[in-house]
């Protein structure tokens, strides 16, 4: 699985933030959270949701992926994974192809938003 937050402009110069959870296998968003805040909140809540799915059963092996944001690397996110028996993948420093699977489709996302207005 592969996760990350993004920005989304709407309305008079304001600003919200989308944390998804992506399947790499299949490309399905399993789980997200919007916000107008870069709080823990963000990814913790978007966590809880994953965990919360019943119809989604996890490999004894599975683990999520993410760039070194502070966010992913903070002790709340870590001990929430440890918790619930999740493996955690970071990136490597200066590396942005290891995440680039979840920043391409926020691209596409973005430009799919772009096109409709």
């Amino acid at each position: 699985m592969l996760t990350d937050i993004t920005y989304m402009p709407y309305g008079n110069n304001k600003i919200a933030y989308l944390s998804t959870i992506k399947d790499s296998s299949t490309n399905e968003i399993l789980a997200y959270n919007l916000s107008n805040s870069l709080a823990i909140d963000i990814v913790t809540d978007t966590i809880h949701k994953l965990f919360n799915l019943k119809s989604f059963k996890f490999h004894k092996d599975a683990f999520i992926h993410s760039d070194q944001g502070s966010h992913y690397t903070s002790p709340t996110f870590q001990k929430l994974l440890k918790k619930n028996n999740l493996g955690q993948s970071i990136s490597r420093k200066g590396n942005c192809w290891d995440n680039s699977p979840q920043e391409s489709f926020f691209g596409h996302m973005k430009d799919e938003i772009d096109a409709r207005q």
